[in-house]
């Protein structure tokens, strides 16, 4: 049966004009001022809400296989579908790791049967994702995933980096890298400035993300390779990806929405607590200027799931990492559109149209004859957030109790509903 979604609006050159769009067999078949109501459709009152291209997530933690505890595949994507996500990208931190055919392949296997969502693995760049280890075999891995990646830890050996690119330069597959130098670490678990030296807190310099960043475009630009920068932190990153992409590198970058709101002085506990560290205000301000510029390309939740045992160990010892792929629009919808800094259109390109450019995926845009993969946004409700609601098995977020708009209430993926929200649609 063809689906109608009927009395929504969508995004014309900056403005939200009335259409309805038509779907049949998970493509988008007609998108017309008006459509015609026939007794073969299921129609979905839309009452004027806001169609979009549904969201494509390029940094996700699914916890599975090896902690199930902290999150799964069913979890994680249900999460990821009422935060109006159609496609994710999970990292490659589980146990045992996707390095080879066989965990790559029951992995998938795994997804197939248990994800909501289109869910996209990484590989790691190294077996296991150790330090002491050889490279994966990119060529047998690289057409059954979105990239290669050691998410969490940054590789410390350049000749490694070096031949890895030089790898994914042959194979044309993408390097997305966690740049931390662990040498300069010290045991920090916040941002080296102000806050952490008044509270006597050990403190993660900037150097450790940038210096990464720059030998990382380096190499990318020696190699010609197709290089991602994973979660910015730092304005000094910032200017080496500009600098970076004047020079024609094939580099692009993500940004969180904690990077985006947060800033070392917002610390409390170990729900502000995640890697790398939101840091100092001139860092939050050159982030939003390099999205605002271009200079980054996307927003990314980097949703890290941790139980609740773990996080009250506190600031020191609890694990790294936030939730957030049920908030991540809602924030930057509130706190950038809404206060007149960027345009619905820049959200769309950063949560949806620039990461499936970067995959090279045929998403991000509603067209006739694409998939349907679309998200219904109410752009005017405000409401708390509350992660005692979170469809998420994770808990630990920094922005429990602020008040957002912009909230998903239907995610369709290939045209089915995945997800809809029962105040809303019955």
């Amino acid at each position: 049966m063809k689906k109608l979604l009927k009395n929504g609006k969508i995004l014309y050159k900056d403005s939200l004009i009335h259409k309805d769009i038509l779907i049949e067999n998970s493509v988008i078949i007609a998108i017309e001022d008006e459509i015609e109501i026939t007794n073969e459709m299921e129609v979905i009152d839309v009452d004027n809400n806001f169609i979009s291209p549904g969201f494509i997530d390029m940094h996700v933690h699914l916890r599975e296989p090896g902690n199930p505890e902290k999150e799964t595949i069913k979890t994680g994507t249900l999460a990821a579908a009422r935060g109006g996500y159609t496609v994710i990208c999970a990292m490659p931190n589980t146990n045992p790791t996707p390095d080879t055919m066989e965990n790559l392949m029951a992995l998938q296997r795994k997804i197939e049967s248990d994800a909501l969502v289109k869910v996209l693995p990484y590989a790691p760049i190294t077996i296991n994702q150790k330090h002491n280890t050889k490279l994966v075999d990119m060529n047998s891995l690289k057409n059954f995933v979105c990239g290669f990646s050691n998410d969490g830890f940054g590789i410390q050996s350049t000749r490694q980096m070096y031949e890895a690119m030089k790898n994914a330069y042959r194979y044309e597959t993408l390097i997305a890298a966690h740049c931390e130098d662990e040498e300069i670490l010290y045991g920090g678990y916040v941002h080296k400035g102000v806050n952490a030296s008044e509270k006597g807190w050990n403190g993660i310099t900037s150097l450790s993300e940038s210096i990464q960043i720059a030998r990382d475009t380096l190499i990318a630009e020696e190699t010609n390779a197709k290089y991602h920068v994973c979660h910015i932190s730092t304005k000094e990153g910032v200017r080496i990806v500009r600098d970076a992409k004047k020079r024609g590198v094939n580099v692009s970058c993500e940004v969180t929405p904690h990077h985006l709101l947060l800033t070392e002085f917002d610390v409390r506990d170990s729900n502000f607590k995640m890697n790398p560290p939101v840091r100092g205000i001139d860092d939050k301000y050159s982030l939003i200027s390099g999205l605002l510029d271009g200079t980054i390309d996307c927003i990314v939740t980097d949703h890290a799931p941790h139980t609740i045992k773990e996080k009250n160990k506190g600031l020191e010892t609890a694990p790294f990492g936030i939730v957030g792929l049920e908030t991540a629009f809602p924030l930057i919808y509130t706190n950038f559109v809404k206060t007149n800094i960027a345009s619905l259109s820049d959200a769309i390109k950063w949560f949806s149209l620039n990461p499936a450019r970067r995959l090279n995926l045929g998403y991000g845009k509603l067209i006739v004859d694409r998939v349907a993969d679309i998200t219904i946004i109410d752009l005017h409700t405000k409401r708390a957030i509350d992660k005692e609601s979170f469809f998420s098995k994770g808990r630990n977020t920094p922005f429990n109790k602020w008040v957002c708009e912009g909230w998903p209430i239907m995610t369709l993926v290939k045209g089915k509903i995945v997800y809809k929200d029962r105040g809303y649609f019955e």
